[in-house]
Protein backbone atom coordinates (compact mmCIF):
# COMPACT_ATOMS: atom_id res chain seq x y z
CA UNK A 1 0.00 0.00 0.00
CA UNK A 2 1.41 3.75 -0.75
CA UNK A 3 0.72 4.94 2.61
CA UNK A 4 -0.74 8.20 1.25
CA UNK A 5 -3.70 10.31 3.05
CA UNK A 6 -6.64 9.87 1.63
CA UNK A 7 -7.59 13.02 -0.48
CA UNK A 8 -11.60 13.48 -1.90
CA UNK A 9 -10.80 15.23 -5.26
CA UNK A 10 -13.07 17.69 -6.23
CA UNK A 11 -12.56 20.77 -8.70
CA UNK A 12 -11.73 23.26 -5.67
CA UNK A 13 -9.14 23.51 -2.85
CA UNK A 14 -6.48 25.68 -1.42
CA UNK A 15 -3.02 25.04 -2.04
CA UNK A 16 -2.23 21.79 -0.06
CA UNK A 17 -5.04 20.56 -1.72
CA UNK A 18 -3.59 21.03 -5.15
CA UNK A 19 -0.71 19.63 -4.04
CA UNK A 20 -2.36 16.23 -2.66
CA UNK A 21 -3.86 16.00 -5.83
CA UNK A 22 -0.91 15.70 -7.94
CA UNK A 23 0.64 13.78 -5.84
CA UNK A 24 -2.57 11.26 -6.38
CA UNK A 25 -2.75 11.91 -9.96
CA UNK A 26 0.77 10.95 -10.14
CA UNK A 27 0.91 7.40 -7.46
CA UNK A 28 -2.42 7.10 -10.21
CA UNK A 29 -0.38 7.50 -13.23
CA UNK A 30 2.23 4.88 -11.85
CA UNK A 31 -0.20 2.02 -11.61
CA UNK A 32 -1.04 -0.56 -14.46
CA UNK A 33 -3.98 -2.61 -13.94
CA UNK A 34 -7.27 -0.95 -12.56
CA UNK A 35 -9.42 -4.18 -11.25
CA UNK A 36 -12.99 -2.75 -10.73
CA UNK A 37 -15.61 -3.38 -8.61
CA UNK A 38 -19.10 -3.64 -11.27
CA UNK A 39 -22.05 -2.81 -8.94
CA UNK A 40 -22.24 1.13 -8.06
CA UNK A 41 -19.06 1.87 -10.10
CA UNK A 42 -19.69 1.63 -13.83
CA UNK A 43 -23.22 -0.61 -13.68
CA UNK A 44 -26.08 0.77 -11.56
CA UNK A 45 -30.32 -0.06 -11.28
CA UNK A 46 -29.13 -3.63 -9.44
CA UNK A 47 -30.28 -5.99 -7.07
CA UNK A 48 -34.15 -4.88 -7.98
CA UNK A 49 -35.46 -7.00 -4.79
CA UNK A 50 -37.74 -4.52 -3.63
CA UNK A 51 -41.42 -5.69 -1.55
CA UNK A 52 -43.38 -4.79 -4.42
CA UNK A 53 -41.39 -6.20 -7.38
CA UNK A 54 -43.15 -8.95 -9.93
CA UNK A 55 -40.97 -11.52 -10.62
CA UNK A 56 -43.83 -13.79 -12.35
CA UNK A 57 -43.65 -11.51 -15.43
CA UNK A 58 -40.14 -12.42 -16.27
CA UNK A 59 -40.79 -15.70 -15.00
CA UNK A 60 -43.72 -16.57 -17.29
CA UNK A 61 -42.24 -14.86 -20.29
CA UNK A 62 -39.29 -17.91 -19.87
CA UNK A 63 -42.38 -20.31 -20.25
CA UNK A 64 -42.75 -21.12 -17.01
CA UNK A 65 -46.35 -22.28 -15.61
CA UNK A 66 -46.01 -22.13 -11.66
CA UNK A 67 -48.80 -19.87 -9.69
CA UNK A 68 -47.35 -16.51 -9.65
CA UNK A 69 -47.54 -16.10 -6.05
CA UNK A 70 -45.27 -19.12 -5.66
CA UNK A 71 -42.93 -17.55 -7.93
CA UNK A 72 -42.96 -14.56 -6.45
CA UNK A 73 -42.57 -16.50 -2.82
CA UNK A 74 -39.55 -18.51 -4.00
CA UNK A 75 -37.51 -15.44 -5.15
CA UNK A 76 -37.92 -13.44 -1.77
CA UNK A 77 -37.10 -16.46 0.00
CA UNK A 78 -33.91 -17.33 -2.29
CA UNK A 79 -33.07 -13.46 -1.88
CA UNK A 80 -33.19 -13.43 2.43
CA UNK A 81 -31.49 -16.67 1.93
CA UNK A 82 -28.47 -15.13 0.22
CA UNK A 83 -28.85 -11.78 1.99
CA UNK A 84 -28.22 -12.78 5.73
CA UNK A 85 -25.27 -14.76 4.69
CA UNK A 86 -23.40 -12.11 2.49
CA UNK A 87 -22.47 -10.21 5.25
CA UNK A 88 -21.30 -13.46 7.46
CA UNK A 89 -17.91 -14.07 7.56
CA UNK A 90 -18.14 -18.01 7.40
CA UNK A 91 -19.57 -18.12 4.31
CA UNK A 92 -16.86 -15.50 2.76
CA UNK A 93 -15.13 -18.55 1.26
CA UNK A 94 -18.29 -20.48 0.52
CA UNK A 95 -20.85 -18.42 -0.60
CA UNK A 96 -24.21 -20.60 -1.98
CA UNK A 97 -25.22 -20.27 -5.00
CA UNK A 98 -28.82 -19.10 -6.05
CA UNK A 99 -29.84 -22.91 -7.13
CA UNK A 100 -28.05 -24.28 -3.60
CA UNK A 101 -30.69 -21.75 -2.03
CA UNK A 102 -33.28 -23.28 -4.23
CA UNK A 103 -31.99 -26.63 -3.23
CA UNK A 104 -32.26 -25.75 0.59
CA UNK A 105 -35.11 -24.25 0.85
CA UNK A 106 -37.79 -26.23 -1.52
CA UNK A 107 -35.93 -29.54 -1.78
CA UNK A 108 -36.81 -31.48 -4.63
CA UNK A 109 -39.93 -29.65 -5.08
CA UNK A 110 -38.81 -28.32 -8.29
CA UNK A 111 -38.08 -30.00 -11.43
CA UNK A 112 -34.34 -29.01 -13.40
CA UNK A 113 -36.18 -26.88 -15.92
CA UNK A 114 -38.21 -25.16 -13.38
CA UNK A 115 -35.15 -24.36 -11.02
CA UNK A 116 -33.41 -22.91 -14.10
CA UNK A 117 -36.13 -20.58 -14.60
CA UNK A 118 -36.01 -19.47 -11.13
CA UNK A 119 -32.29 -19.18 -11.33
CA UNK A 120 -33.03 -16.74 -14.90
CA UNK A 121 -35.30 -14.86 -13.09
CA UNK A 122 -33.35 -14.04 -9.78
CA UNK A 123 -30.29 -13.30 -12.21
CA UNK A 124 -32.74 -11.13 -14.45
CA UNK A 125 -33.52 -8.65 -11.16
CA UNK A 126 -30.32 -9.03 -10.13
CA UNK A 127 -28.81 -7.53 -13.13
CA UNK A 128 -28.06 -3.65 -13.76
CA UNK A 129 -26.91 -2.03 -17.04
CA UNK A 130 -23.76 -0.55 -17.89
CA UNK A 131 -24.76 3.46 -19.21
CA UNK A 132 -22.97 4.87 -22.51
CA UNK A 133 -21.21 7.16 -20.12
CA UNK A 134 -19.69 4.76 -18.41
CA UNK A 135 -19.05 2.47 -20.99
CA UNK A 136 -17.02 5.56 -22.54
CA UNK A 137 -15.03 5.99 -19.38
CA UNK A 138 -13.77 2.41 -19.75
CA UNK A 139 -12.72 2.63 -23.20
CA UNK A 140 -11.06 5.89 -22.02
CA UNK A 141 -9.21 4.15 -18.98
CA UNK A 142 -8.44 1.13 -20.90
CA UNK A 143 -6.22 3.30 -23.30
CA UNK A 144 -3.97 3.71 -20.25
CA UNK A 145 -4.76 0.78 -17.72
CA UNK A 146 -5.00 -3.21 -18.08
CA UNK A 147 -8.64 -3.52 -16.76
CA UNK A 148 -9.62 -6.41 -15.01
CA UNK A 149 -13.17 -6.57 -13.14
CA UNK A 150 -13.55 -8.14 -10.14
CA UNK A 151 -17.53 -8.74 -9.01
CA UNK A 152 -19.64 -10.42 -6.49
CA UNK A 153 -22.80 -11.66 -8.03
CA UNK A 154 -25.16 -14.40 -6.74
CA UNK A 155 -26.63 -15.57 -10.19
CA UNK A 156 -24.56 -17.25 -12.54
CA UNK A 157 -22.83 -14.97 -14.84
CA UNK A 158 -24.05 -15.38 -18.43
CA UNK A 159 -26.41 -12.32 -18.07
CA UNK A 160 -24.09 -10.03 -17.06
CA UNK A 161 -21.34 -11.25 -20.09
CA UNK A 162 -24.50 -9.84 -22.25
CA UNK A 163 -24.76 -6.70 -20.77
CA UNK A 164 -20.99 -7.05 -20.82
CA UNK A 165 -21.57 -7.04 -24.76
CA UNK A 166 -24.29 -5.08 -25.66
CA UNK A 167 -22.47 -2.08 -23.60
CA UNK A 168 -19.50 -3.23 -25.94
CA UNK A 169 -17.20 -3.02 -22.87
CA UNK A 170 -16.48 -7.09 -22.83
CA UNK A 171 -13.26 -7.01 -25.02
CA UNK A 172 -11.85 -3.99 -22.45
CA UNK A 173 -11.02 -6.74 -19.76
CA UNK A 174 -7.95 -9.14 -19.50
CA UNK A 175 -9.90 -10.90 -16.66
CA UNK A 176 -12.84 -11.17 -14.58
CA UNK A 177 -13.65 -12.55 -11.50
CA UNK A 178 -17.70 -13.55 -10.85
CA UNK A 179 -17.91 -14.75 -7.20
CA UNK A 180 -21.23 -17.09 -8.63
CA UNK A 181 -18.15 -18.66 -10.45
CA UNK A 182 -16.26 -20.00 -7.02
CA UNK A 183 -18.48 -19.13 -4.47
CA UNK A 184 -15.80 -16.83 -2.79
CA UNK A 185 -17.22 -12.89 -1.80
CA UNK A 186 -15.27 -9.61 -0.85
CA UNK A 187 -13.56 -8.56 1.23
CA UNK A 188 -11.75 -11.90 0.73
CA UNK A 189 -8.34 -10.84 -0.60
CA UNK A 190 -8.48 -14.32 -2.80
CA UNK A 191 -10.59 -13.06 -6.04
CA UNK A 192 -7.93 -9.90 -5.77
CA UNK A 193 -4.84 -11.98 -5.54
CA UNK A 194 -6.08 -14.63 -8.42
CA UNK A 195 -6.58 -11.64 -10.58
CA UNK A 196 -2.88 -10.18 -10.01
CA UNK A 197 -1.37 -13.71 -10.88
CA UNK A 198 -3.59 -14.07 -13.72
CA UNK A 199 -2.21 -11.16 -14.91
CA UNK A 200 1.19 -11.65 -13.81
CA UNK A 201 1.18 -8.10 -11.80
CA UNK A 202 2.84 -7.37 -8.56
CA UNK A 203 0.41 -5.81 -5.85
CA UNK A 204 2.38 -2.45 -5.96
CA UNK A 205 0.99 -2.46 -9.89
CA UNK A 206 -2.25 -2.37 -9.13
CA UNK A 207 -4.91 -0.24 -7.95
CA UNK A 208 -9.23 -1.38 -7.18
CA UNK A 209 -11.88 1.01 -8.20
CA UNK A 210 -14.71 0.12 -6.09
CA UNK A 211 -18.03 2.24 -4.28
CA UNK A 212 -17.64 -0.18 -1.42
CA UNK A 213 -15.33 0.79 1.71
CA UNK A 214 -15.50 -2.68 3.57
CA UNK A 215 -15.76 -4.85 0.88
CA UNK A 216 -13.42 -3.10 -2.34
CA UNK A 217 -11.53 -1.31 0.19
CA UNK A 218 -11.17 -3.93 2.67
CA UNK A 219 -9.81 -6.79 -0.02
CA UNK A 220 -7.60 -4.54 -1.31
CA UNK A 221 -5.90 -3.96 1.91
CA UNK A 222 -5.92 -7.16 2.75
CA UNK A 223 -4.39 -8.13 -0.74
CA UNK A 224 -1.91 -5.10 -0.30
CA UNK A 225 -3.32 -3.42 -2.97
CA UNK A 226 -4.08 0.40 -3.28
CA UNK A 227 -7.71 1.39 -3.62
CA UNK A 228 -9.68 4.63 -4.75
CA UNK A 229 -13.43 4.85 -3.96
CA UNK A 230 -16.22 6.11 -5.94
CA UNK A 231 -20.21 6.61 -5.24
CA UNK A 232 -19.48 9.10 -2.61
CA UNK A 233 -17.98 6.94 -0.41
CA UNK A 234 -14.87 7.55 1.97
CA UNK A 235 -12.19 6.05 4.06
CA UNK A 236 -9.18 7.08 5.92
CA UNK A 237 -6.99 4.17 4.22
CA UNK A 238 -8.40 4.95 0.97
CA UNK A 239 -6.06 6.50 -1.55
CA UNK A 240 -8.67 8.86 -2.69
CA UNK A 241 -12.33 9.53 -3.43
CA UNK A 242 -14.21 10.22 -6.45
CA UNK A 243 -17.74 11.26 -6.80
CA UNK A 244 -17.83 8.33 -9.40
CA UNK A 245 -15.80 6.71 -11.94
CA UNK A 246 -16.68 9.46 -14.44
CA UNK A 247 -14.62 11.93 -12.30
CA UNK A 248 -11.89 9.41 -11.79
CA UNK A 249 -11.63 9.44 -15.78
CA UNK A 250 -11.63 12.79 -16.02
CA UNK A 251 -8.99 13.01 -12.96
CA UNK A 252 -6.70 10.69 -15.02
CA UNK A 253 -7.24 12.21 -18.62
CA UNK A 254 -7.41 15.91 -17.55
CA UNK A 255 -3.59 17.97 -18.35
CA UNK A 256 -1.19 17.81 -15.76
Amino acid sequence: MSGVASVAVSDHGDTDVISARANTRALIEEKKVLLLDMNGTFMFGEDRFGPDEDYAAHYAALGGELPARQVNAAIRAIYAYLDVRYPDEQYRHCFPSVETAIRDLFGQQLVADEVHRIVNTFAFHELGYIPAAYAQALHSLHRRFTLAAIVDIWAPKPLWLREFERAGVVDLFAACSFSSDHGVVKPSPQPFLHLLRELGTQPDQALVVGDSARRDLGGAKAAGIDCVLVGRAEHADAMASFANLLQLCDFVEAPA
